[in-house]
């Protein structure tokens, strides 16, 4: 294994969303991870959020499985649970069991509650969480109800990013300490984090889908385009609004001032018209090497195909499914390509790891 977490050995509790994508991002940096699937299969899907796995079958209802669970976390750095509060201690592999075969062990907790707090015990799903939160609320057009940002806010960004980002804070103060410890990541949390430009900005004081950011601006929106295609406008800037008005021809046309929100209306509309009169590709042509910041909308499917992510290698292919590869980069330490998840015995990894 190559990358900056060359060296780290995870074991990862097979789940859904959140903990798979957290742990395909420590593999993807280098870590060795392990996933401990179930009896009939993980819920996860195959790829990507299962890249760069060994795998292992074990049933943890038993007891020889809770055993060779234990063995692996005995040699591990991190395990990587998903649970609802109470199950590994239950099942016979909770903290307290772990800590005594392994104190350096970093016990990372994925939940979309937490481990305490009224709502800790109780079911839910990403929009629970971000609504809970308040990360919610503010999506959506004016007058309308809000809208769920798919499950990218809690499963992903405020569930997985943040578990990952939890476990190498800890496996960086276990350099100094000696100790491992648990890491509580709840999706609730995350979501809520992620609310921190919202409170105390200034830049949402209306409802919404009437602030600058949240679409209510007619130049930080998204219009159609003659072949049903969109494009994304954020030329919130003097200079870059300047260089917008110019590409659409509406440079010395009489607009309302940019910032005058009376006038926002008579912007959107006229924006509208006009983007309406090319394709999508066309735009594309029209604004190219401009500061407009004017942005083809592109589907998951079409996004690798773009030039930029070619020239960039932001996709790879895994598997032969197509989808983003490792971020971010780096200079001297960059981590092997991704691959395909591959099957395993416990004692094939346990002696791996003896070395």
């Amino acid at each position: 294994m190559t990358g900056p977490l060359a060296g780290i050995r995870v074991v990862e509790l097979a789940g859904l969303a959140p903990a798979p994508f957290g742990c395909m991002i420590l593999s993807d940096l280098g870590a060795e991870v392990v996933q401990v699937d179930r009896p009939g299969g993980s819920g996860a899907p195959p790829s990507p959020l299962r890249r760069g796995r060994r795998t292992v079958t074990l049933d943890l209802k038993t007891e020889a499985g809770v055993a060779d669970l234990l063995r692996l976390a005995a040699r591990a750095d991190v395990l990587v649970e998903g649970f609802r509060p109470g199950v590994a201690e239950r099942l016979g592999f909770g903290p307290g069991v772990c800590e005594k075969i392994n104190t350096r062990l970093v016990y990372a907790r994925m939940t979309g509650w937490g481990q305490d707090g009224p709502l800790a015990p109780r079911a839910g799903h990403d929009i629970d969480y971000i609504a809970l939160a308040g990360a919610l609320e503010p999506i959506g057009r004016a007058g309308e109800r809000p809208h769920a940002p798919l499950n990218l806010i809690g499963d992903f960004a405020g569930g997985g990013m943040l578990l990952a980002v939890g476990v190498l804070a800890a496996l960086l103060e276990r350099e100094r300490s000696g100790c491992g410890q648990v890491v509580d990541a709840a999706m609730v949390d995350g979501s809520a984090l992620l609310t921190a430009f919202l409170h105390g900005s200034g830049l949402f004081p209306r409802p919404r889908g009437e602030n600058l950011l949240d679409g209510g601006a007619p130049f930080y929106d998204t219009y159609a385009t003659a072949d049903g295609g969109f494009v994304a406008v954020g030329a919130l800037e003097p200079a870059f609004y300047a260089a917008l008005l110019d590409g659409l021809g509406l440079a010395g046309a009489g607009l309302p001032p940019q910032h005058d929100r009376d006038g926002w209306p008579v912007l959107r509309a006229r924006f509208e018209a006009v983007f309406s009169t090319r394709t999508r590709a066309e735009w594309v042509s029209v604004f190219a090497g401009t500061d407009a910041c004017v942005a083809p909308v592109l589907s998951p499917g079409e996004a690798p195909a773009h030039p930029h992510h070619r020239a960039r290698n932001t996709f790879v292919e895994v598997g032969g499914v197509p989808q983003p590869a490792p971020a971010p980069r780096f200079a001297r330490t960059p981590p092997d390509a991704p691959s395909a998840p591959v099957e395993a015995a416990v004692d094939e990894i346990l002696a791996g790891w003896l070395l």
